[in-house]
């Protein structure tokens, strides 16, 4: 059957949730406090009544035990998730049905990406080095700028709430696989430190099983293993002067070796990542904060042995934000950036820059929840660009909650794009859109549910057009051509049953081509449309059992939906023994059914699995 969403059935889903939250609230008198203080959502700390924002703990992340950065995140509300053969192999994230470089990626507070693909290295951040990720979904260009355009990750590394904490894990499990984690972090006086360090190293699997005739896939039979290893390195420290003056600095440095398949075979890839800020607060009522950033992603590239070519990457980064209590919070600032190449590839262009203006206010008036940006960016290759955002939230009752945005969004082209020998466009136009969301949630004694409805318009999508050429672009060149339109209903739900802690969360998505042709109505590609994930937990005494299932229904994998993917489904097991509150020893089998499966046409995922991890962290 063809689902629809419309505005009305929208409205029609959200009130009849919103009634059913009310019966059950009076059957419980205690609540829970509505939303946990995050940023990224509104670039200073809050509640963000208005956002659509997920928060991972470090106490989920420990409990979960994933093996990497995309295993923790797929299935999660609104997220689809493609991995081309494994660990360290490229892996694409989509929020929201929009595309793989259509989301702003963040640690610490400094935007990460490589700037010739515009696409985020997730695959290559260590689980082992992240304390927190906030997941805010919808249109933030008006805050973070190009590429934000179905919303923002942010990832912020470990580090101690007080004292001394030292922590240090162990691994080992199939593959050859083997992990290890040390560090230590904590406070004293007016300082706070940390340092982690860790590394990682798997045999691997074959990744691709292509075809060398039609070159689809990897373009060649490879039946080898193919692993990988990182080693990453976190640092960050700051120091409170005195009541007004706060100062701060983080590095973290990531060098990964991959083997894969493919006329490239083999990298040696290093991403790094400082950032350091100066806020000035002499009072609740005034806040001004400085910032500079730099995100350097390099890349080595080998066929077996042979050098074939190297990418440098660089993007540094300034901002300067004001935050002034005016009847709520009015933040006004500035960006700047400037992205930069240096490759064997000789670019026609080796740089550009942007910079913004922004200004946000967010307001409480009794029930109601407000928040307003607007942000106008000038930029060196395409000029200028205005973006905004409304959001409303209103309080139904203290467990309940409704909320409503829209905003618009642009992602700049990248400098493959523009600038790639043969077949670039130079002439290209920002990717545009506009998104509108209707959502409610619920917080009580038994726990927490979201639910959310949203419609996102897509236009001047940038698509390789092999017949568009020119004498600068012989083999054809992207184009502004392709629109879209992508609607969604996702939810999020947390409670106990039994004793047993039960999160879970549902995507359904319908992504559409709207573009006049042939593809017209046609679902964009590697996007399921529906999407979740179950996670059940519980402790007897010494002991922690759990288990989560993921799973996917069909994708296309191509534009033309000619290449069909099937559905699939996973599980795993967790079992941890705590003998002491310092130790943890933890057994963790994933895809225990052994499913086969492909995220990617021709590339293989990893059958089942198993890890055993000897973790001592002493609490204070």
């Amino acid at each position: 059957m063809k689902l629809s969403v419309s505005r009305l059935s929208v409205l029609s889903l959200a009130v009849a949730a919103a009634c059913a939250s009310t019966q059950v609230r009076a059957q419980t008198a205690e609540t829970e406090k509505f939303d946990a203080v995050t940023v990224t959502g509104t670039r200073v700390e809050s509640e963000s009544p208005v956002a659509s924002t997920t928060l991972i703990t470090r106490e989920e992340i420990a409990r979960l035990n994933p093996v990497s950065l995309q295993e923790l995140l797929r299935g999660r509300a609104g997220v689809n998730i493609y991995n081309q053969g494994g660990a360290g192999k490229l892996s694409g994230l989509s929020m929201r049905g929009m595309g793989t470089s259509h989301y702003v990626f963040m640690i610490d507070g400094v935007k990460v990406g490589n700037v010739t693909s515009g696409l985020p290295m997730i695959h290559d951040i260590p689980v082992s080095q992240i304390e927190r990720i906030e997941i805010v979904r919808g249109p933030m260009s008006s805050l973070y700028g190009s590429e934000a355009m179905s919303g923002v990750i942010q990832i912020f590394t470990r580090r101690a709430e007080d004292g001394f904490s030292p922590t240090v894990s162990v691994g080992l499990g199939t593959q050859d696989s083997q992990r290890l984690h040390a560090g230590f972090s904590g406070k004293q006086g007016k300082a706070w430190y940390a340092l982690n360090g860790s590394y990682s190293h798997t045999g691997g699997f074959n990744a691709c099983h292509g075809d060398p005739l039609t070159f689809q896939g990897c373009g060649t039979i490879e039946p080898d293993t193919d692993g990988y290893k990182n080693g990453a390195i976190a640092l960050s420290g700051g120091y409170a002067f005195n009541d007004a003056w706060r100062a701060e600095a983080n590095l973290m440095s990531v060098d990964a070796e991959n083997f894969y398949d493919g006329w490239f075979n083999h990298s040696r890839v290093q991403q790094q990542t400082a950032g350091a800020k100066v806020r000035f607060s002499p009072s609740e009522k005034f806040a001004l904060t400085a910032s500079v950033g730099r995100n350097r992603d390099r890349a080595r590239n080998f066929h077996d042995t042979v050098f074939m070519n190297d990418v440098n990457t660089q993007r540094d980064q300034a901002a300067l934000q004001a935050d002034i209590a005016l009847a709520g919070t009015l933040s006004i600032g500035y960006d700047w950036s400037r992205d930069s190449v240096e490759s064997s590839t000789k670019f026609t262009t080796l740089s550009r820059f942007s910079r913004a203006v922004f200004g946000q206010w967010m307001g409480d008036f009794g029930r109601n929840h407000v928040q307003l940006g607007l942000r106008h960016e000038n930029n060196s290759q395409y000029g200028s660009i205005n973006t905004g955002n409304a959001g409303w939230g209103f309080d139904i009752s203290d467990a309940l909650r409704i909320r409503a945005n829209y905003g618009t969004a642009f992602r700049a082209p990248s400098f493959n794009d523009l600038y790639y020998p043969g077949s670039s466009n130079p002439d290209l136009k920002p990717e545009r859109s506009k998104s509108m969301e209707l959502g409610v949630e619920g917080r009580h004694g038994w726990g927490h549910w979201t639910l959310s409805a949203y419609e996102n318009r897509l236009r001047d999508l940038i698509v390789f057009d092999p017949t568009k050429t020119s004498v600068a672009s012989p083999w054809g060149q992207p184009d502004n051509v392709q629109i879209a339109k992508i609607r969604g209903v996702e939810a999020e739900v947390g409670t106990q049953l039994a004793g047993w802690d039960v999160n879970g969360s549902l995507t359904w998505l319908d992504p559409r081509n709207r573009t006049p042709g042939a593809q017209y109505g046609n679902l964009l590609n590697r996007r399921s449309r529906l999407t979740g994930r179950v996670d059940v937990d519980k402790t007897f005494g010494q002991f922690r059992v759990g288990a989560s299932i993921n799973g996917a229904n069909a994708r296309y994998d191509d534009p033309n939906n000619r290449v069909r993917l099937a559905g699939y489904a996973t599980g795993d097991l967790r079992l941890a023994w705590l003998p002491t509150s310092d130790m943890t020893v933890q057994f963790t089998a994933t895809n225990v059914l052994d499913k086969r499966y492909e995220t990617s046409a021709w590339y293989n995922q990893a059958g089942r699995a198993w890890m055993l991890d000897f973790t001592w962290a002493p609490k204070q």
